[in-house]
């Protein structure tokens, strides 16, 4: 199987990563968004989020596959150094390794700018159906996350309602006198350039 190329997102992949984006809102619970956002706003919620944060994509065979992206985890100033990660797989190229090597790529390029702490917002129940599965959950566990948090019924989607499970991980120590948090577009050509040599 051809590896994945993973480069930095521009607004212009909007309609490419919208494609991959509508069936999770459309057909599942793996996103609480009820209906799908325009190209333009979903190109303004790329470009505000590489004001701060790492917005990556990965390619194979010339084509879109997947995205992932960081935000931030709260706004206050003492979490600066913890993100929200998010990351998105065309379905028709799940489990052949693209979110593994899109989040490998986006936890690097997040240690570049001293975040420290990785946190997932996942949608939950006991048992699964057609909306929603436990494939975020393992994934995420697959990738060294842990379960810290788990909110009940707070999430109201298809006429049923959805818990929401955070998922943590550490990139690294947590020292009593952190380096800053640097802004993505502080360490983006550094970012570029490892992500060109393949890492």
């Amino acid at each position: 199987m051809e590896p994945c190329r993973i480069r930095v997102a521009q607004e212009q992949d909007a309609g490419a990563l919208l494609k991959i984006y509508a069936p999770y809102v459309e057909k599942t619970a793996v996103t609480f968004e009820y209906t799908v956002p325009g190209a333009e706003e979903f190109a303004g919620r790329i470009a505000r989020t590489l004001q701060k944060y790492p917005y990556l994509l990965a390619e194979r065979a010339g084509q879109i596959v997947g995205y992932a992206y960081a935000g931030p985890f709260h706004a206050r100033a003492a979490y600066d150094w913890a993100v929200e990660t998010s990351v998105y797989v065309r379905q028709d190229q799940r489990k052949m390794g693209t979110g593994r090597a899109l989040y490998h790529a986006l936890e690097d390029v997040l240690r570049m700018q001293n975040i420290l702490n990785v946190n997932a917002c996942i949608a939950y129940q006991e048992g699964e159906d057609e909306t929603l599965t436990h494939d975020s959950v393992l994934f995420h566990r697959r990738m060294g996350y842990r379960l810290v948090g788990e909110f009940f019924q707070c999430g109201y989607k298809f006429g049923r309602w959805y818990n929401m499970v955070w998922m943590e991980k550490h990139l690294g120590p947590h020292p009593d006198h952190p380096m800053d948090a640097a802004p993505f577009p502080r360490i983006r050509a550094q970012a570029e350039a490892w992500l060109n040599a393949g890492r």
